[in-house]
């Protein structure tokens, strides 16, 4: 059971609040002020005018260090104790970490009658919160999860800290700045509260399909609506076959009649082409507005939503006109999972097998033993999201690294072509990670073992692991339209083991053949 920290500038609520999380919870509550005010058998303000301010904080970061290997706490911190990089570190890495906010003139207020603040003995305190606030605002802001307290009573904080609390965090930064994931059950609820603090504009487009609709479309909006926020449908066709240009002018059009100006918002709610397709409409709608992603397939939570790749088809290939448009939130609320049917269920586990293929060689290990328990699943989704994660923002743009996500993607995008996509994509990377293991076996980068080991955890979610009755020079020509070609030369991801990759681009053309009809091409 990880601790819940509680952090921000003094006056913000970080003890109230402590108390009744603490309260509701029936966990055990450390004030860390009152714990060292017990400790040296002093008040605060005279721990100050006794031993100086640098004694004090010394206390602060031993207690920090003690409190981080404990388990199941809620801790309130002092209002600069996070301003240590150490001790935010090391207190964010036990659980999540909340940081209070509030106006100035709320912290004046609540202050007025308090006499025990130290910081605040001085004749202008206004100034004196203002010069602390922005001297600490670097530390505040690097907290991912922010609640402004200065319109809510305690009672209000402390729901929406136990209920954040139960979701994971992931961020992720990008050269434009950065946005959060939030993964956890019950998140679509709370839907609209992460949409309207990640937002500016109350208007919002949901774009959605015929088959998520009747599903989600109405809890969605009454979630915006009940954040004050304004929500209109737009729809699309659902199936890979829809992703065109077509549908993207008709969304544009939805766009339109629905007075989204450059205020709103895109609200992706479906799987991956719904990402894909209304991402590409945010990024060129107006020339730009914002977008937020709630994927509702495990291969969209795996793959569009997160990463900032948009795009729709040709009749010559997959995502051939696109753009990278990061967005504002993604929000995963693995719950919607349970309406998934269990094709598309095993299509999305290729995406976090091939994860633990890059990078994860324990998880690709579990992976192994069949699907998680429903109760892992926001842990098993935040794992495999953390390995794009730290590909993605050392590659925003795929200028190099973050090619290695195409990890069976050229044999992949191939398959679904020439099977007129009755090939999900999932399925086709399953068959491509395999071909391209089976490559890398041909040109004595692996292991004759390495194709058999991938394929059983791959075979064990009901994936397939060899080619359908297709022509292999109808996917090799296939395959020299897909935009990862480079000059004349296709790159190739092939694994050399579990956890490690490479990238090639002289894979001959007979080796490929080869391969894809030892695998069942014809």
């Amino acid at each position: 059971m990880t601790n819940i920290v509680l952090t921000g500038f003094m006056g913000t609520g970080k003890t109230s609040v402590g108390r009744e999380v603490a309260r509701r919870l029936g966990r055990p509550f450390v004030d860390m002020d009152a714990e060292i005010e017990t400790r040296t058998g002093m008040p605060i303000s005279r721990l100050f005018a006794d031993k100086g301010e640098a004694a004090f904080r010394d206390l602060e970061a031993q207690l920090c260090r003690e409190l981080c290997q404990q388990q199941g706490l809620v801790i309130a911190t002092g209002g600069g104790t996070l301003v240590d990089l150490r001790n935010r570190q090391g207190l964010m890495a036990s659980g999540p970490v909340f940081c209070l906010t509030c106006t100035t003139d709320g912290i004046l207020r609540r202050l007025a009658a308090a006499q025990d603040r130290p910081l605040l003995d001085v004749e202008d305190r206004r100034r004196e919160v203002e010069r602390l606030l922005s001297r600490r605002q670097e530390a505040y802001i690097a907290i991912p999860r922010q609640v402004d307290t200065t319109l809510l009573s305690v009672e209000e904080v402390a729901r929406q800290v136990i209920e954040d609390a139960i979701s994971i965090l992931l961020p992720v930064c990008h050269p434009g700045g950065q946005y959060a994931i939030h993964i956890g059950p019950g998140l679509l609820a709370r839907l609209g509260s992460l949409v309207r603090d990640a937002v500016t504009g109350a208007r919002i487009a949901v774009v959605t399909n015929e088959t998520i609709a009747p599903l989600y479309a109405e809890p969605v909006a009454e979630s915006l609506r009940r954040a004050g926020l304004s929500p209109f449908a737009c729809t699309i066709p659902d199936g890979e076959q829809h992703k065109t240009i077509d549908t993207l002018a008709a969304l544009y059009a939805q766009l339109v009649q629905g007075d989204l100006n450059r205020s709103g918002t895109v609200l992706a709610l479906g799987g991956g082409v719904v990402c894909d397709v209304a991402g590409f409409a945010a990024a060129t709608y107006m020339r730009g507005v914002p977008v937020v992603q709630v994927p509702t397939t495990l291969l969209a939570m795996m793959d569009a939503s997160v990463g900032g790749k948009t795009a729709v088809d040709l009749a010559q290939g997959k995502n051939l006109v696109g753009a990278f448009k990061q967005p504002a939130l993604v929000v995963i609320d693995p719950d919607v999972l349970d309406t998934l049917p269990q094709p598309e269920f095993a299509s999305g586990m290729a995406e976090l097998i091939k994860h633990g293929v890059l990078a994860d060689p324990d998880l690709f290990e579990e992976l192994g033993h069949g699907p998680p328990k429903r109760q892992a699943w926001s842990s098993c989704i935040a794992r495999s999201l953390q390995v794009k994660i730290n590909v993605v923002e050392q590659d925003p743009l795929e200028h190099g690294l973050r090619a290695v996500l195409n990890l069976g993607h050229t044999t992949g995008h191939a398959l679904e072509q020439a099977s007129g996509f009755q090939m999900r994509h999932g399925e086709a990377v399953s068959v491509g990670m395999v071909a391209a293991a089976q490559i890398a076996t041909v040109l004595g980068l692996a292991e004759p073992t390495l194709p058999g080991r991938i394929a059983a955890v791959l075979a064990a979610h009901g994936l397939p692991v060899t080619c359908p009755p297709l022509h292999a020079q109808s996917l090799w020509a296939a395959m020299g339209h897909d935009k990862k070609r480079h000059g004349t030369a296709l790159h190739w991801v092939l694994p050399r083991d579990i956890g490690q990759v490479e990238i090639r681009a002289d894979v001959p053309a007979e080796v490929v053949l080869r391969v894809l009809r030892d695998m069942g091409a014809t």
